[in-house]
């Protein structure tokens, strides 16, 4: 009797179960970048003119 298919079996879950984690969080992180950078926008746009006013004299 081999062991040979359960080995197989496990390696190919393992990897299996990797590749949906490594996907998953790269796709969280893009999402997540996007919604930095959105917010980081809105922030700009909303900070910009009062800086500009509070630095004329």
């Amino acid at each position: 009797m081999t062991h040979l298919p359960y080995i197989l079996a496990s390696y190919g879950l393992a990897t299996a179960m990797a590749l949906t984690l490594s996907i998953g969080a790269a796709l969280r992180l893009r999402r997540d970048r996007a919604r930095l950078d959105a917010l980081e926008r809105t922030s700009a746009k909303r900070t910009a003119p009062s800086a500009q006013a509070g630095a004329t004299p």
